[in-house]
């Protein structure tokens, strides 16, 4: 039977807690109506809902960095410098054993990491630490600390930051499903994070306000602003059933400037309107996630490609932007350079506050993005019956949902995207997408364009070089033999 989209009773969320905080030693640690207190004496400056709402009121964009190491005074002092360096709110990044709940091999990279005095995990193991520790994460700096993860089943690790004094919590059902997972069914994880939103209405119903973020890069691979849209807004009304009233919803760079600023004023707007269409009383805002893809290994034009990012997240109006660094093409960054990158980024958005990008082309792309999201989602309305995590997962058995480049199983994997002679990402193959003969002749049109200027017809090499194409500077992948204009 599929998963119903409805709000969990108490007597199945406090069944289902039971077991949960039992999943780790550091379960017993969590005290809700302790954690409730705990809360209610945190300092307004570090509740990340208050100082969302402030800039939002007052056109800003935050600056937020990603970041985690295995030790946690190691991570505390990680995240003092990184908000010295003017990050406006902060991350605590899992590792990867936590987030395959893997809390065993978790323990073993802490000692590791205690042995030869450095980070042995690429993240902050916060189950294994427990509530004390997550405290003294949030009350070592004076900005709000976001839990960013990546993990299919993340009740226990919400419990234990929620409880800690975190006031964010990013993830969703599908998005660290589908574009991470090869084999777990979407129904499963619907439920998971039915209880993670379940616990932070819980926490909502108490006065203590948490904010939500669904994931919106996906793969990172050129996913066409529409395919996360609606994702973003399927998890939103996810969570909303469950009395979630913070959300932020993001978007991964694509690379075209109209494109990409449209597509975040789109996905307020559509969100707004499907949250407002089903009766929730919701608070929206913006993440725009700087490139997600494969960076320059030359430091200063990965600073170029930093600097393009934070520029459309400013003119787009993002509530948030979330920063890259100039060594991600070399692996895990060092404080530093993850400092540089904040400090690039807000001398930017700082100079383009008030700044906007209103033109005729950026409304008629914002016309389009929207067309295409309401065309996925009222899909998904009607497969569902009325019902978004039943219509969710048909969606996807179908391919009336499918994510570019996503290993699951339940994906489809026949959308081939590429981008147009302007470098908006578009579709070479649309395929099972509910759109219109319209909306499909528009990017066959675009690509098309593209074939003529560059003197080859559309086709899978088209995507294969735009893939690589910002690894080596560019945008679009163009051959060498490229038609001149």
């Amino acid at each position: 039977m599929d998963t119903a989209n409805q709000c969990w009773s108490q007597d199945k969320f406090f069944a289902t807690r039971e077991k949960v905080l039992q999943a780790w030693p550091t379960g017993k640690d969590v005290d809700f109506d302790e954690a409730l207190s705990y809360h209610g004496e945190l300092p307004q400056a570090k509740r990340v809902t208050r100082m969302l709402v402030a800039a939002a009121q007052e056109g800003l964009t935050l600056v937020q960095p990603r970041a985690g190491v295995a030790l946690v005074e190691d991570h505390i002092g990680l995240m003092r410098y990184l908000e010295m360096e003017g990050a406006d709110c902060l991350s605590t990044t899992v590792d990867n054993y936590t987030r395959q709940n893997n809390y065993h091999q978790a323990q073993v990279g802490i000692e590791e990491s205690c042995a030869s005095q450095r980070s042995m995990l690429n993240g902050f193991p916060a189950v294994n630490y427990g509530v004390d520790a997550c405290r003294r994460i949030v009350e070592s700096v004076t900005v709000p600390v976001q839990l960013r993860q990546g993990a299919l089943d993340s009740r226990l690790l919400a419990e234990i930051t929620l409880a800690g004094g975190f006031t964010d919590f990013e993830g969703g059902a599908i998005s660290y499903n589908i574009p991470y997972a090869k084999d777990v069914p979407l129904a499963k994880t619907i439920e998971y994070w039915q209880y993670v939103d379940r616990l932070v209405g819980w926490y909502q119903q108490q006065g203590v306000e948490i904010n939500r973020e669904p994931f919106g890069p996906l793969t990172g691979t050129l996913v066409p602003p529409a395919i996360s849209h609606a994702v973003a807004i399927l998890e939103a009304l996810l969570a909303a059933e469950q009395g979630v009233k913070f959300l932020s919803l993001g978007y991964g760079q694509c690379g075209n400037f109209v494109q990409d600023i449209a597509a975040v004023q789109a996905l307020k707007d559509a969100a707004q309107d499907y949250l407002g269409w089903e009766g929730y009383d919701v608070q929206v805002s913006t993440v725009f996630h700087q490139w997600m893809g494969g960076f320059p290994q030359d430091e200063a034009k990965a600073f170029g490609l930093i600097g393009v990012g934070a520029t459309v997240a400013a003119l787009a109006g993002a509530t948030k932007v979330v920063t890259k660094t100039p060594h991600e093409a070399h692996g895990i960054p060092t404080k530093e350079t993850n400092g540089q990158g904040i400090k690039t980024t807000k001398q930017i958005v700082t100079m383009l506050q008030g700044q906007v990008a209103a033109t005729d082309a950026v409304d008629a792309e914002k016309e389009i993005i929207l067309a295409e999201t309401r065309s996925l989602l009222e899909n998904v309305r009607i497969l569902g019956k009325g019902d978004w995590a039943v219509g969710a997962i048909r969606a996807f058995a179908s391919g009336a949902l499918d994510i570019p480049f996503a290993p699951s199983k339940y994906n489809s994997g026949k959308l081939l995207p590429a981008r147009d002679d302007t470098g908006a990402v578009r579709l070479l193959d649309t395929g099972n997408l509910p759109y219109t003969a319209e909306i499909k002749e528009f990017h066959r049109q675009k690509l098309v364009e593209r074939g003529r200027q560059e003197g080859r017809q559309p086709s899978f090499q088209m995507v294969i070089d735009d893939i690589y194409a910002v690894g080596k500077g560019l945008l679009v992948g163009r051959p060498q033999t490229r038609k001149l204009r």
